[in-house]
Parts: C-alpha cells; structure tokens; sequence
C-alpha cells in the first residue's frame, strides 16, 4: 500500500503517511467493514507528556493534541476537571518524537514507522516478527521469584486485582537504559490483563521500550502490544499485524520518544491512559 508522503528520521527511520482507511488494522477479516467513527464532541486537552525542572505539563493542544483523533464524547470521570486543565495550560511546552524534526503527516493519514528487511532478519522467523512468546510473560499475582525472572528476564511489577476495572492510567518516567546485548531489551509499561495466564489471557500493553532485537537501535521508543489469546497467533507490537487501528496523524508507533531524561537533569513523563468505552 503506497504512502502518500515519506519522512526520514534523524535516527534513520522512515516514516510512511498512509491514508486512515489503508492501515494494517483493516487487513483483519472482522474490520472488513469496519467504519472509522467521527468525533462526536470536541476533544479535551490530553496531558501526554510531562517534563521537568520545572515539572511541566505538555499540552496536547501543540503536536500532541490529535493522539487520538476520534475520541468518544464523554471521558473517565475526574480526567479532565477544569481547574487542572487550567493550570497545565499555564505551563505548557512542546516535545515530538524524533520524526518530527523533518516534518508532520497530513490530515487523513497516519504516520507507521517502515519496515525494512534488516529488522525481519534480527527476528527467529517471518512468521514471529514482532510477537513475543508465551513462555516470557511472567504472571504479576505469582511471588515466586523464579516465574517473575524466567528465561533470564527481570521484572519490577505493581498490581491490582480482585475488583471490576472499566481503565487504568500511568505516568511512566522516560530513560534510555544502556542495553548490552543484542537480544536483551528494557521497558516500562501500562499492561491490563483478562482471563488466566491459560490460553484466554488478553492483554493491552503500552509504554516505552529500548530493543535492538526489534527496531535494531538503542533509542526509546513508543510502543503498544496486544494479545487474545495467551501470545499464540494473536497480536504483535505496534502495527506490525492487523487488528490495532490507530486513529491519529502525529504519533508513530514504534518511533523514537524524544527528548528523554537525563540523570541530575531534565525529566520527561509520558501519560498513558486505557479505558473501556
């Protein structure tokens, strides 16, 4: 499916602009028909990124604003109450990812990181590329250290569960961790789970990741993941399969967060948020 514009990245990434209507996601046989819904209202602004000193909001009314274009009329209660917004507009500032330096996507269209033949050959198989395995989900309710540090992976995790849950939001630090090994990879997350760790485990994934095995750089990039079905034949990161639809015509998944913190130094957030509509 042909582009209508291309961007090159500073950090060497290419970026397609394709038409909403001609993304991966409609490949997949139960959005055949699927209609991409209008705005039913006017969208609030959305606090994506934070930086700091001083710690500031980003607005999402400068680059950010459109991260999800056709957004339902109504948000989770509290969100966006007037008085925060308020004050996050008295202390905005702009922050892009790396792609943006060299241009911006035009309306209609979103932007998807392309994929070149050397990031398929990092992969186990064509077939794998860009999907994880089962066997390298730890299941976050287990205490056993030897299920949340299995096959040589290492894991922080906070969690709840036990109660009914309609969304959840994280304000997830950005670094850029030192990876030494080709096969090794470094992430923060917002992961929501349904079903058992069996074969009916869904799973919703975003954050920030460093993985040389999948983009073939040590840069921080933005990344989404999903599941139906325990990592078997469903899902992949981004919009490397069918099935996600994105909506925006700023934000690449995949791409390179940018800037990132520094260690004594500026701090930058990214907000994410996943609710049930």
């Amino acid at each position: 499916k042909a582009p209508l514009a291309s961007i090159e990245s500073p950090d060497g990434d290419i970026i397609d602009c394709v038409p909403i209507s001609s993304q991966p996601a409609f490949d997949h046989p139960l959005l055949k028909n699927h209609t991409i819904q209008v705005p039913l209202s006017p969208a609030p602004p959305l606090p994506f990124f934070t930086a700091s000193p001083p710690h500031v909001m980003m607005d999402a009314n400068t680059q950010w604003r459109r991260a999800f274009q056709t957004r339902p009329a109504y948000h989770p209660e509290g969100l966006y109450d007037e008085s925060k917004v308020a004050s996050q507009k008295q202390r905005t500032q702009t922050i892009t990812q790396m792609w943006h330096q060299n241009g911006l996507c035009q309306e209609n269209t979103i932007p998807i990181r392309r994929t070149k033949k050397e990031d398929v050959f990092r992969a186990s198989s064509i077939r794998r590329y860009g999907k994880k395995t089962h066997l390298s989900t730890p299941n976050p309710s287990s205490v056993d250290p030897a299920m949340l540090n299995e096959n040589g992976h290492q894991h922080a995790i906070a969690y709840v569960e036990g109660d009914k849950y309609y969304g959840a939001k994280a304000t997830i630090n950005v670094w850029q961790p030192s990876i030494q090994q080709g096969n090794e990879f470094s992430l923060s997350q917002l992961w929501i789970l349904g079903g058992s760790f069996g074969q009916d485990l869904n799973s919703i994934e975003a954050g920030w990741q460093v993985s040389p095995d999948l983009y073939g750089d040590n840069n921080t990039r933005l990344f989404t993941y999903w599941t139906s079905d325990a990592y078997q034949a469903t899902g992949c990161y981004n919009l490397l399969c069918s099935g996600f639809i994105q909506t925006n015509n700023q934000i690449a998944m995949g791409a390179s967060i940018f800037p990132i913190s520094n260690y004594g130094g500026s701090q930058y957030d990214i907000n994410i948020l996943v609710w049930k509509v």
